[in-house]
């Protein structure tokens, strides 16, 4: 939904900026987990609940945060509490990850594989990856036995598809032609 991502934009940009002056990696972890609270049906309810004040909503979420005690992640879950916009959490996650990723000069890889893989065979696949893309990715390693040997690669807009599937459509397509 494009209105929420124009929403949650400022918000994961100020707090990208506010991570990479600190641990990125723990901030990524936070912002995370936060997502993962404003998805939450529950947290949904409490925030329209029209007996709680700001600072109560605000507390109680900071209290179902694991790691959320830092003053500027206060701040933030306040700052979303007044303005009511934390059901943008999620997205705020999903561009915090997109703004993390591209910061680092890493991508997300996708890769589908017909069976699963030991991590001996990632690291096998991961290796020629990078060196053709020319940067370091993040596996997300998925199952998909239509496949019947081979992986499929989805890295941003770019799909490397050395699966059996795709080779015998590629000789049906030149048979019928």
């Amino acid at each position: 939904m494009a209105e929420l991502a124009t929403l949650a934009r400022p918000y994961a940009e100020a707090l990208f900026r506010v991570a990479k002056s600190g641990d990125l990696s723990a901030w990524s972890e936070l912002v995370a987990e936060m997502a993962q609270l404003g998805a939450h049906p529950d947290v949904k309810t409490l925030v329209d609940t029209p007996n709680l004040t700001d600072q109560q909503v605000s507390d109680t979420l900071l209290s179902l945060l694991k790691s959320g005690n830092s003053g500027e992640a206060k701040n933030f879950i306040q700052v979303l509490v007044e303005n009511g916009r934390v059901t943008l959490l999620p997205e705020i996650g999903v561009q915090f990850q997109a703004l993390k990723v591209a910061y680092e000069g890493s991508a997300d890889a996708q890769i589908i594989s017909a069976f699963e893989m030991s991590d001996a065979q990632i690291k096998d696949v991961l290796v020629p990856l990078e060196r053709k893309f020319g940067r370091k990715l993040n596996p997300q390693i998925s199952v998909d036995n239509t496949l019947i040997g081979g992986v499929r690669v989805i890295v941003g807009d770019e799909v490397l598809d050395t699966s059996v599937r795709a080779k015998l459509q590629k000789m049906h397509d030149a048979l019928v032609s």
